[in-house]
């Protein structure tokens, strides 16, 4: 049998999964902090702004996706 969820319960899990970006973004941003205060390599700092752009990317592509469901 097949479940079909209603476009309201699609939002909510949506929303659950850039909740849980947001929270992998701001960990992201603290980390990127704490690797200034010690002087971390150029490329250990590149690394976590590549992370954090990566996380904003599929936020976004998540947006799309809620966007999509509240037409």
């Amino acid at each position: 049998m097949t479940t079909v969820l209603l476009n309201e319960e699609k939002i909510n899990i949506v929303n659950q999964h850039i909740r849980n970006l947001q929270f992998a973004l701001y960990n992201a941003e603290l980390d990127l902090i704490e690797a200034n205060a010690v002087n971390s390599s150029a490329e250990a700092i590149a690394d976590i702004n590549t992370r954090k752009s990566q996380v904003t990317a599929k936020i976004a592509a998540l947006e799309t996706e809620k966007a999509s469901l509240t037409e």
